[in-house]
């Protein structure tokens, strides 16, 4: 005979319920918080109306007529504010993407060099975390803005390297691959071997929690990365064209470049977050029991081998919370660029601001674009902190 399975117990919809009271307080709220804003919004254009001061978003579509110093999409000073403050954002994406990968290089390798055998390298590792985390960020852009533009020679005597990099007071200029199909194919392989890249790596953690038995998760992968980007060499025509940057008599020409108000930013950005990261870092590994340590020695690992299998997997649990934190803080701090003439989405903004006069939209439109890069944000790290956590047994 099957079991009878027994009906869902029914919701107790009474005031008297604890559940019922706890989303009756919720909806109270959210109803309050929405009256506010709709009361505050009411009451701003109603004041604006009152002065003659035009309000709306219909400006956006009105042109520009600025230009970008340096833009990752292509922008004229024709084209609309929306495609303006496009190009403004898309430059502060740029910054907030690469500083989170290189202040994360960065801090992960200094918070572990806190823990090296090597006295002198423990002390850089302490001198870095002390100098950079206690020097405010916009001062410490301010002087990477004048190492750019008084230190650095003039772009008639760019600093070199291999007759193929070369920087000065114009930026920084390197050699980049020309434009054209064959090299969307190395792109492309490239792409692929990432993609592959990061499931072999996944099963290697699944084979190494179900068996203990730990594969390859370096040299494999990359090297599935180089062969398919190969590959996408091979099947483009391989392609051989380079854009090399030369040095003419005033200036250098060709290849990619970046400005110095970029490079400043970034810097700024990268080694003042790297400090505190790597404090973060330094915190989550010695929050592991010196017991996990001792017993991994007793086991013949190394060390490289038992911070890397013992020691890290658990520290995570405790890195990666503060870790978002530091992550929102340097996307945030990318408004300082306005400091250094960078053009990000304040900039932008402000530009705008001061042309057609709608600073409340305008302000408005910046809090959307770091709510939603914060959120953004917060919403893929939470999932990375639930899938790197340790499954208890």
């Amino acid at each position: 005979m099957a079991p009878v399975t027994p009906p869902p117990p029914k919701k107790n919809w009474s005031l008297n319920s604890k559940a019922t009271r706890g989303v009756l307080y919720q909806v109270i709220a959210l109803c309050l918080v929405v009256v506010t804003l709709a009361f505050l919004a009411n009451n701003t254009q109603a004041n604006m109306a009152a002065r003659g001061i035009p309000s709306g978003f219909d400006f956006l579509s009105a042109p520009a007529g600025f230009d970008i110093g340096e833009t990752v999409i292509a922008y004229d000073p024709e084209q609309s504010y929306a495609v303006a403050i496009a190009a403004g954002v898309l430059n502060t994406l740029k910054v907030a993407i690469i500083g989170v990968i290189l202040a994360t290089l960065l801090g992960v390798s200094i918070g572990v060099a806190r823990f090296s055998r090597n006295g002198l390298v423990r002390g850089l590792s302490y001198g870095y975390v002390e100098l950079f985390r206690n020097i405010p960020v916009l001062l410490q852009l301010l002087m990477w803005y004048l190492f750019m533009v008084e230190v650095l020679p003039d772009s008639s005597e760019s600093w070199k390297s291999f007759d193929a990099f070369f920087l000065s007071k114009g930026g920084l200029s390197m050699p980049w691959p020309s434009s054209g199909v064959g090299w969307a194919w190395v792109w492309l392989g490239a792409a692929l071997g990432l993609v592959g890249a990061a499931v072999w790596r996944r099963r290697m953690h699944q084979r190494f929690e179900q068996t203990g038995q730990d594969g390859d998760r370096l040299w494999a992968p990359l090297a599935l990365v180089l062969v398919l980007a190969l590959v996408g060499w091979l099947v483009g025509g391989m392609p051989s064209q380079f854009d090399v940057p030369q040095q003419l008599d005033f200036m250098v020409e060709g290849g990619a470049s970046a400005t110095p108000e970029f490079l400043t930013l970034l810097i700024g950005l990268v080694t003042y977050t790297a400090a505190f990261i790597a404090e973060v870092v330094r915190g989550g590994i010695q929050s592991v029991s010196r017991g996990q340590s001792e017993a991994a020695s007793a086991l013949g690992l190394t060390p490289q081998h038992t911070m890397k299998l013992v020691v890290l997997p658990q520290a995570l649990r405790v890195i990666i919370p503060p870790l978002t934190n530091q992550y929102l803080n340097l996307t945030k701090n990318s408004s300082l660029a306005v400091a250094v003439g960078y053009p990000d989405v304040v900039s932008v903004a402000n530009t705008t601001i001061n042309q057609s006069g709608r600073a409340v939209e305008c302000i408005a439109i910046i809090m959307l674009v770091y709510l939603t890069t914060s959120i953004s944000t917060s919403i893929f790290m939470n999932w990375y902190n639930a899938r790197s956590a340790i499954k208890e047994r």
